[in-house]
């Protein structure tokens, strides 16, 4: 079994990772003593790979961390790398979404376009470090629908479906989502650590 530490605080992102990792890798919370680094880079690339470094760095073991974002089309792709943060830096997801979704009641249906973006990255302390990326591409509602999930959720429709993110299941979101494709991207680089070892 390959360990690998997980850069978040959150507890239901260690399940939702350690279960689109499914098989031979265990996902590893960090120890209370961790402090997040802010994710102040202009880049999802730049924010995933400051988590894992300082991960790395605290726990000394593999570390794998991700950052993630929003883009819509009729905002030229913001919010993008500052989608936790679009109605302010203290912003709750539900003010995030509510700032949202009045944009989206201004915009024309044809013009609600918009994407997943997720960047997923592996730091180790002996300085590998690799990141992979991935996009679900969709549209936006401005009636929020669902009661899974997180985020904008509620109001993004993928293509090929029509329900929101928030109606699937979470097998059925991991299938498909920006986060699960960028994980799953990662797993052949993190069971070749075994070889390494």
């Amino acid at each position: 079994m390959i360990r690998v530490a997980l850069a978040t605080k959150n507890p239901g992102k260690v399940r939702e990772i350690q279960a689109i990792l499914d098989g031979d890798i265990e996902v590893v919370a960090p120890d209370a003593s961790w402090t997040p680094p802010p994710e102040d880079e202009p880049s999802y690339e730049g924010n995933a790979l400051a988590k894992a470094r300082s991960l790395a760095t605290h726990m000394d073991m593999p570390s794998i961390a991700d950052d993630s974002g929003i883009e819509v089309d009729a905002l030229e792709g913001e919010p993008g790398p500052r989608s936790a943060r679009f109605a302010g830096d203290d912003a709750t997801d539900q003010q995030n979404l509510d700032k949202l979704v009045g944009i989206v009641m201004q915009t024309p249906a044809d013009d609600r376009g918009a994407r997943y973006r997720c960047v997923a990255a592996l730091v180790t302390p002996d300085g590998v470090e690799v990141a992979c990326e991935a996009a679900v591409e969709g549209r936006l509602i401005f009636a929020p629908r669902g009661t899974g999930g997180f985020g904008y959720d509620p109001i993004f429709v993928p293509h090929g479906d029509e329900r929101t993110m928030a109606e699937l299941t979470p097998t059925e979101k991991d299938a498909i989502s920006h986060r699960g494709k960028a994980f799953r991207a990662l797993i052949p680089t993190i069971m070749g650590l075994a070889d390494r070892a």
